[in-house]
């Protein structure tokens, strides 16, 4: 069985030798091996699927947009953590009030405001993009880190360069394709896959400093300083377990596994899969 393959459109070297006969003939569709990654020449399917979906159903494009509604989800989630963090000032950290909120409501409040933060990337919140900017420094206020500004364009450029090394930054880097090939692995990325998500694309490529990035961290820092001195420092590790449990072990991370696993039992993250 290979152990690493990677969806990618990049030249093939080799075909795969599991199946010669079916690999004789390269055709713009197949799928080669090439030092035990897969690589495919297979068309990058949203753009299509999207002009069927559209030509069945016109109607979905009614759907489209903007939604009014997640200005006001976001600012009751916004609300609630503030709130939460401010309840369990006095609360140990290390005690089951503490982490059993954090993960129940914290991880939850936390999972909506990162996919908050990633519909907000796409100007779905309003239609002035400069709103939806601003929008997304609040929406991160809770997690205790300044990230928004980074993510958007780290995100738009996956879309645009879907499976593409060097620019995907949700590809897994080979580092972790081969320390993360088992079941222990998986259960490790699993547990601390915000960090791999956070990281990697740092790792990867740099993005220009721009001034919605100072605002970023101005507007968190400032934030994150007030809440220590108002509610101390439990209500600040409050945002951090907060964060740290909506992105691992948690029913709401789910969709990250859900999204990324391939059905046929290999794991998929953006285009690669590991057996």
């Amino acid at each position: 069985m290979q152990r690493v393959a990677v969806v990618s459109r990049k030249p093939h070297l080799s075909p795969d030798p599991n199946h010669a006969m079916e690999n004789i003939r390269v055709t713009k569709t197949s799928d080669l091996v090439v030092d035990d990654w897969l690589w495919t020449y297979q068309e990058e399917p949203h753009r299509s699927r999207r002009q069927l979906i559209v030509k069945a159903h016109p109607e979905v494009t009614k759907l489209c947009g903007p939604e009014p509604l997640t200005k006001y989800v976001v600012a009751l989630v916004v609300a609630l953590q503030f709130w939460c963090a401010y309840m369990l000032k006095n609360t140990p950290v290390i005690s089951w009030r503490f982490l059993l909120t954090a993960y129940i409501i914290g991880g939850t409040a936390n999972q909506n405001l990162f996919l908050a933060i990633h519909e907000i990337s796409h100007n779905l919140a309003f239609k002035k993009p400069m709103a939806n900017r601003l929008l997304a420094i609040f929406a991160n206020l809770p997690i205790g880190i300044p990230y928004s500004a980074s993510f958007r364009p780290y995100h738009l450029t996956h879309h645009k360069s879907l499976g593409v090394e060097g620019l995907d930054v949700d590809l897994p880097t080979a580092v972790e394709a081969v320390f993360l090939n088992s079941v222990l692995g998986k259960a490790f990325f699993a547990t601390f896959q915000i960090f791999f998500y956070a990281l990697r694309p740092m790792v990867i490529y740099r993005l220009p400093f721009s001034w919605i990035h100072a605002l970023n961290i101005f507007v968190q820092v400032v934030v994150d300083l007030l809440l220590v001195k108002f509610a101390g420092w439990n209500a600040l590790w409050y945002f951090l377990w907060s964060s740290f449990l909506a992105g691992s072990l948690h029913p709401c991370a789910g969709h990250f596994i859900a999204e990324h696993v391939s059905p046929f039992g290999h794991f998929v993250i953006q285009g690669k899969f590991l057996c």
